[in-house]
């Protein structure tokens, strides 16, 4: 027989990003939010109002995810983590081994070593772990990845990627620009999208990195560029400006030997051009069902897990080898 009990959620971080998720969340019966770990009153306070305006008495809520656990072991199914960056890789590991399936706000972790750690962790645990990066979960992203797999438009030459946004001015006196917390500025936090999603259309590893990071007088970076080679010898080239007019964008574009894509780092598009064609047109996809849409179709075993700690691995990767070139003011640095 079938179990349709709701899933049981234990949220850990609520604050505007998870806000966003509730929205969604809070409107389908197949789920509960159970319980929240948050220790902000601010943030408490705001997503209890969105509770409230969805008909809904605010669940229970503690300081933090580990008290949150040791109280309410076994009333949880899964957690959704979206809390400052740093913090990702302790909080992940304890819901694993507290049984529950774990949906992760991006990026996955700060370091290679962290990402390595939660991909061991998942599998001693046993448990679904999936990162909630628009681009590997959106339909556009996935065609993309079937289409560079099965070689329909010849080996990737190129792959050049940029995004931007008034980041700086917009994420003064938040934790996203304490370097403790965040792990990195405007390229490691909205550009962390264009890191990752570019990593999954090249579906492999990167050899060498050269990078250069600027912070414009703030405590993290907020422009930066980015040059790579992949294993297979394409080259990549990623820019980001976080220092712009007010806006929020991307594009990416795939270069192969028989015809383009083009799409942006949250996967809202994709185009592409084939030898012969005038120019790009779209590509027809499945409307997108979400993050949490997605992580349930994977957890109930109905699709596989379009974003895996894996993916996350190969971004981590990318970013050891990306701070510690800039450190180097640009010198090319093997990725291993």
């Amino acid at each position: 027989m079938t179990d349709t009990s709701p899933v049981r959620v234990a949220i850990v971080g609520a604050g505007g990003m998870m806000r966003s998720h509730l929205r969604t969340m809070l409107r389908r019966p197949d789920t509960c939010v159970a319980a929240i770990a948050e220790p902000d009153a601010r943030q408490v306070e705001a997503t209890a109002a969105l509770f409230v305006e969805y008909g809904l008495t605010p669940p229970p809520v503690w300081p933090d995810a580990q008290r949150l656990l040791d109280a309410a072991r076994g009333s949880f199914d899964v957690a959704f983590i979206a809390t400052p960056h740093a913090n990702h890789h302790d909080e992940t590991i304890a819901c694993l081994e507290c049984g529950l399936d774990v949906l992760l706000e991006k990026p996955m972790v700060v370091t290679a070593a962290e990402a390595h750690s939660l991909i061991t962790a998942r599998d001693r645990t046993g448990r679904l772990l999936s990162v909630a990066f628009q681009g590997s979960l959106s339909p556009q992203i996935r065609m993309a990845v079937r289409m560079l797999r099965g070689g329909e438009l010849g080996p990737i030459l190129n792959i050049a990627a940029t995004t931007w946004q008034n980041w700086g001015p917009g994420t003064v006196g938040t934790w996203r620009q304490r370097p403790a917390l965040s792990g990195g500025g405007f390229l490691f936090d909205t550009g962390a999208h264009m890191l990752n999603t570019v990593s999954d259309l090249a579906g492999e590893d990167y050899a060498e990195v050269a990078a250069w990071l600027h912070n414009n007088g703030r405590p993290v970076d907020t422009t930066g560029v980015v040059m790579a080679r992949l294993k297979s010898g394409a080259l990549v080239t990623m820019n980001g400006c976080g220092e712009t007019i007010p806006s929020c964008s991307s594009e990416i574009y795939v270069f192969c030997q028989d015809g383009i894509l083009r799409t942006g780092q949250w996967g809202e598009r994709l185009e592409m051009q084939r030898r012969g064609e005038a120019g790009l047109t779209p590509v027809p996809v499945p409307e997108s069902s979400g993050p949490w849409e997605q992580f349930l179709a994977v957890r109930s075993g109905q699709i596989a897990n379009p974003s895996p700690p894996e993916v996350g691995l190969r971004m981590a990767k990318l970013w050891d080898a990306i701070r510690l070139s800039a450190s180097r003011n640009g010198q090319p640095v093997s990725v291993g």
